[in-house]
């Protein structure tokens, strides 16, 4: 069928209405906090949407179905894991993050350990989260070439333009709002697809229910205790725990959200509700895709990859205005999350970088080169996605695998700061490079599931570090003396 005019007219008002109304947010006068924190005047229920539409990005829309068409429902296990993580922060993290006026996650660490260790974790966040993104933008030109015909370089340029527009102009503010106008938009628009669907499979939800549970598409629990198998109780429950633990607790795209709210309660709050919102959202993609399953009836193959076969039903199969409402529901999945991206990396660039090492530079200058930072990592996010056009495998799986790389060794090291006394900068940076090691080499020299690596990398940083500070409890390479410290702030 494709798309007609009404379809390019809907997609069309969509990205001048949330472009604009981004914009909105901007000021004339604005301060770092403004600009990174919101001036921490944002209600829990806004930042609890908004942390739904950071951890959702067009992976999840198209991939999600995507694995849900090529094995079953499993992977809301690692959801289970998700909402424990989530009460771990909660009771941890938070507490700590909310004694001073920290702007990103990694002031905790100096606070704690010392500068150079500060540099070495936000370094290694801007590294993976920055590598993460990139894949994340390509899935957008999976969705936008086949619905708009563009070319996949193209079709990055143009929503990585879009939503450089009002981050760069309206900072955390226009972010979080603009989040939560996209949240409704692509639940709304995949629960209108899920309806869609359930219409044009002959008999209805009758008929799908009875052959995916033959094909044993609907299983959700899987007890087995293999290693090999990255979908288990045990591997989402207690891997899906500690990614959880580090994705929401030491990653700046989060934690800064976590930081914009009222106080610590309406922060514990917000955290809380977003893991029960994650969990009714990723059972709606998973059923999207059993749905498109039962429709097809063929191999995900057929399509290319598992990840067009949503955007390719939207777009050939879904009646006009339907098509081009889920062809825009899957872009404010997008660019809620690019927009994210952008604002935490240059947040982290510009506090635990710029502003240390020119502590006397005045508000001004930080904002404009606030802003310069956030196209500069526009411009580094559209050159990886473009190299990751010849990735492949499931991108969903691609983009949590690179984030879980460096996930084990931030976890570590801050729980190390949080739960110990004995632990100092130097120990903590041996465990910390241990750590990183050995998730790298799961990630590229083992078949262990991406659902372990969080938890192994997690055990042995804090472990080897430990052990390395009570061995040498007073080397310490990285940090001055403690006079010096306080003298240079953060």
């Amino acid at each position: 069928m494709g798309l007609n005019r009404v379809d390019f007219a809907i997609i069309g008002l969509y990205l001048a209405g949330i472009t604009l109304f981004g914009l909105r947010f901007r000021k004339k006068r604005r301060t770092l906090r403004d600009y990174f924190l919101a001036g921490r005047e944002i209600p829990w229920w806004a930042i609890a949407l908004s942390i739904v539409a950071a951890e959702t990005s067009t992976l999840t829309i198209i991939s999600i179905p995507g694995l849900a068409y090529d094995t079953n429902l499993t992977f809301l296990q690692v959801i289970l894991g998700y909402l424990v993580g989530r009460v771990v922060i909660s009771l941890v993290l938070l507490p700590h993050y909310f004694r001073g006026d920290l702007f990103t996650a990694y002031e905790l660490i100096e606070r704690r350990f010392g500068r150079g260790l500060r540099s070495f974790t936000a370094g290694l966040f801007l590294l993976t989260r920055a590598a993460a993104e990139g894949v994340r933008v390509y899935a957008v030109s999976i969705v936008v070439s086949i619905a708009l015909g563009t070319g996949e370089v193209a079709s990055i340029a143009i929503i990585t333009a879009l939503t450089l527009i009002y981050t760069f102009e309206g900072g955390l503010a226009a972010v979080i709002w603009t989040d939560v106008v996209q949240t409704v938009i692509y639940v709304g628009g995949t629960l209108v697809g899920l309806v869609t669907i359930l219409h044009l499979v002959p008999g209805g939800w009758g008929a799908i229910h009875s052959a995916a549970a033959a094909a044993g598409k609907l299983q959700i629990f899987d007890f087995r205790t293999s290693l090999a198998i990255p979908y288990t109780f045990w591997s989402g429950l207690i891997g899906g725990t500690f990614f959880t633990t580090a994705s929401h607790g030491t990653d700046q795209l989060i934690v800064q959200r976590l930081l914009a709210a009222r106080g610590q309660k309406q922060s514990a709050t917000a955290l809380i509700s977003s893991g029960v919102a994650i969990l009714m959202q990723f059972a709606l993609f998973l059923t999207v895709g059993v749905m498109l399953w039962a429709y097809y009836r063929m191999p995900s193959a057929n399509f290319g990859r598992a990840d067009r076969i949503y955007p390719t039903f939207i777009v050939t199969h879904m009646p006009h205005g339907i098509s081009g409402l889920l062809i825009a529901a899957i872009l404010a999945a997008a660019m809620s999350n690019l927009s994210a991206a952008l604002n935490s990396l240059s947040s982290s660039a510009i506090m635990d970088f710029y502003a240390r090492l020119r502590p006397a530079a005045d508000e001004t200058r930080k904002m404009r080169l606030s802003r310069l930072a956030t196209l500069l990592w526009a411009l580094v996010l559209l050159g990886l996605a473009v190299i990751a056009l010849h990735k492949a495998g499931r991108v969903v799986e691609v983009g949590l695998q690179i984030a879980s790389v460096a996930y084990g060794a931030l976890l570590g090291v801050f729980l190390l700061g949080v739960l110990t006394r004995r632990a100092n900068q130097w120990g903590a940076a041996i465990g910390m490079l241990c750590g990183f090691a050995i998730e790298l080499y799961l990630w590229l020299g083992t078949s262990v599931p991406w659902t372990w690596w969080v938890m192994i990398g997690t055990a042995l940083t804090f472990s080897v570090g430990w052990i390395a500070s009570t061995l040498m409890p007073s080397a310490n390479p990285f940090q001055k003396d403690e006079a010096s410290r306080r003298a240079g702030g953060s």
